[in-house]
This record gives C-alpha cells, structure tokens and sequence, in this order.
C-alpha cells in the first residue's frame, strides 16, 4: 500500500497500458489494417475534383483539368476517402490580378443589392431526399429587402443542361456595406466567398458530386439520395470534416470569412455562365412574400428551410460551347457503347436461342426413346418367348437349307437318272438272251 501511494496510479496506469497492447494483438492488428485502408483511400483520385476549372498557376490547390474525369466513366465504388478542407486561410497567399483590389469580395463583379449590415449565421438543417437522377441541390440563403434579411430555403432544382454546376450566391464585405453577389450556372465551381453551405458546398469547390457516364453522380456523404429513385451515388467523405451548427453567412469585415478566391475559382468566373432560372428566382420571391421567413420575426430561425418539391429546369438555356462540344463526344461514345451493347445482347439472345434448340432437340430424342423403349421391350419379350421354338426348329430349318442346296444338284441328276433306267431294264434281257453255258 505504501508502494502505490509513494508513487501514485501513475505506474500503474502505464502498466496496464503496455498490458493491453501486447496482450491485446487483435485490437493492433485491427488499428494497423484501418491505417492501411485509409491511406490506400487516401490515394484514390477525388473524382469532384473535376468542377474546378483548369488553373495551373493554383500551387497550394491545382485544379485538374475539366476533363480529368471524362463523361464515360461510371462513379468509383463506395469507399471513405478522404480529403482535408482548405484552411481558413488558404487564400491568403495567392496572387491576386493587378486590376482586382485583394480586398475585393467581387474581384470585379458587381453585387446586386446591398444591405447595411450582415446576415445572420446560417441555420442548420436537413437535406430533402434527392426527387431524382440529374438533380442539384442550391443550398438555402439569406436574401434582403428593405425590411430586413429574409431566408431563401434550399432546394433540389433539374440541371438546366448536362454538365450544369451551381455556384451559390453570396455576401460580401465592401466599402462599409455588405452586398450580395449572385449565383449562376457553369462548367465549374466558381468562387462564393468561402462560404461553408453545407451539403458539398464546404467553402472550396463542391464535394456532392460530379458529372460522369452522361447523369451526375451523388456522393452519399453529402446528399440524402435513396438507391431506389437515384441510380448513379458513391461515397467519400472530408476529412475532419462536420458541419453541425450555424455557420457564418457573410465574407469579409468584422467576424466574416476570411479566404480569398483561388486561381481556379477565379477562371471559372470567365467562362459562359448562366443567370438563376425562372423558378429559383420565383422560390426566392416566394420567401419575399412569406412574412414568417424573415430574420426579424423568426429570429435567424426560419420555418421553412427547405423546399421538398424539387424545380423544374428553364429550357432556354444556353449551353456553354466547351460543354455542348463534351456532352456531344459523351454522346456518340455512349451510342458506341449502346451499340456494342445491343450487339452483346443479339449475341447472347442468339445463343440463348441456340441453346434453346439444342435442349429442343434432345428433349425429343429424349422423348423418342422414351416412347420406343416399351415397343423395344415388347420385341424383347418376343424374342425371349420365341427364343426356345427357334431353337428346336433350327436343325429343321438346317436340314430344309441343306435340301435347298441339294435340290438344284437334284434336278441336274434327274435327266441322267431316266436315262439310265431302260439300260438297267435292258441288261436282264441280254443276260436271259445269251444263258451261260
């Protein structure tokens, strides 16, 4: 007893310690096969990386090329591959253009409406089921009006075209005012202040999922998909990654995201973009008039964070000329490959045919024995019975063989044998002519 207080439980605790982990070689084996597995998911390629826009003056984060991950690739397996998030300050090294001010939320673009101070954080909330195939999800926002902010909830909205990605909207800090850049449709994932959204959207590109084999493909990880309506998911998760909570809604100024755009979000911003269709812009109109989704009522807690019904697509809009040129290779190499399907099938269906001929056919002969095999057993009875009369009969029908070989030999005879007869008559007479003396 004096022995473990004079040197506390501290000895006692390493000890147990070194026990457990030498006597415990299961719990080793199983930590070194989970270490093993990360880092071989680690290294697997991040196939979202291709809604970053081609940049390769990006040294901290090089975007890969748009077409790194071509259509015609179906999604990789279920797998936990991680990836780390940017840190908050990974913009802050990056070269900026010289006609575009570092402090400039917009770098360049014009907000469309301003408001006098921030929004409030961002709620936290749940994902509606994915409705379908080609679906994304346009996270919910704080919009402003002259009475004050008012959310915007999130909702699943058709892609407008085959490649289509969603950048969202966002606040910025600029000249003692906050204004709020707009969000568009694209090729790529463009810059939206380093705003953590949510559901993919973790401040940096877009974890949700990607285009691939001519459907977007969800990532598990981030959406709320059901295999049953949705046919094309994967999974891989972000590193520490865990969004839980509000978050802040705003970049720049007092208390808001400090990340500054990076070289690949910046050229997306240059490619063709396309404006919100007719029914996100009724869904934000739509919160406009809803009193109760105002910040001012429901104290930064609206009602309605989210629009279950998903919005349908504008059919006017135009596709971008990179995109039309690559939704039209995915094309023709999908018909290719549809072709070499449909042939595989015909080969298939044929020989299925074939086979179905060949069971045909022995299943007749199978059939034909049957049926003969009780006439076979009849002829077989017969003979049996007729086996012992053949057998008596048989020197009968030896001696009548032998008859009909001699016959012939008998008929050539007969002849000779009439003509002998008078001599023999003959022969008495001459003996009785001529008496011995």
């Amino acid at each position: 007893m004096s022995y473990l207080f004079r040197f506390g439980t501290l000895p006692l605790l390493a000890l147990g310690a070194v026990l457990c982990l030498t006597g415990c070689p299961k719990s080793q084996n199983q930590t070194a096969a989970n270490t093993d597995q990360a880092s071989t998911q680690n290294q697997a390629p991040d196939p979202a990386a291709a809604n970053l826009a081609p940049a390769s003056t990006d040294q901290n984060a090089a975007a890969p090329a748009a077409n790194s991950v071509p259509n015609n690739v179906p999604a990789p397996a279920a797998s936990n591959s991680q990836q780390s998030p940017p840190p908050s300050d990974a913009g802050a090294s990056y070269n900026q253009a010289s006609d575009q001010g570092s402090d400039d939320p917009g770098y360049g673009e014009q907000p469309v409406t301003y408001a006098p101070q921030p929004p409030p954080p961002l709620p936290d909330y749940e994902q509606p089921q994915a409705p379908g195939d080609d679906y994304l999800w346009t996270p919910g926002y704080w919009a402003y009006a002259p009475v004050g902010y008012y959310w915007v909830p999130g909702v699943w909205v058709e892609a407008p075209y085959q490649g289509a990605l969603w950048t969202p909207g966002y606040w910025g800090f600029w000249h003692n005012r906050y204004g709020f850049y707009r969000g568009y449709w694209g090729p790529h994932i463009g810059y939206y202040g380093g705003i953590d959204y949510g559901f993919g959207y973790i401040g940096f590109g877009y974890q949700g999922g990607y285009w691939g084999g001519g459907h977007f493909n969800y990532n598990r990880s981030f959406n709320n998909v059901n295999v049953s309506t949705v046919h094309y998911v994967y999974n891989r998760s972000v590193a520490n990654y865990n969004r839980g909570g509000a978050r802040v809604s705003f970049h720049g100024g007092s208390g808001g995201v400090q990340v500054r755009a990076r070289p690949a979000e910046l050229a997306a911003r240059h490619e063709q973009h396309a404006a919100p269709m007719r029914a996100q812009i009724q869904n934000e109109r739509a919160a406009r008039t809803n009193r109760a989704q105002f910040a001012s009522v429901n104290q930064g807690r609206p009602g309605n964070l989210a629009v279950a019904r998903p919005l349908a697509a504008d059919r006017d809009v135009r596709v971008p000329a990179a995109v039309q040129a690559h939704n039209q290779v995915a094309v023709r190499e999908q018909q290719r490959q549809a072709g070499q399907q449909q042939q595989q099938q015909r080969q298939a269906q044929q020989q299925q045919r074939q086979g179905a001929q060949q069971q045909q056919h022995q299943a007749a002969q199978q059939q034909q024995q049957r049926e003969a095999a009780p006439q076979r057993e009849r002829q077989a009875a017969t003979q049996q019975r007729q086996a012992p009369q053949q057998r008596q009969a048989a020197p009968q029908q030896r001696q009548a063989a032998q008859q009909r070989q001699a016959a012939p030999q008998q008929r050539q005879a007969a002849p000779q044998q009439r003509q002998a007869a008078p001599q023999r008559q003959a022969a008495p007479q001459r003996e009785e002519e001529h008496p011995r003396k």
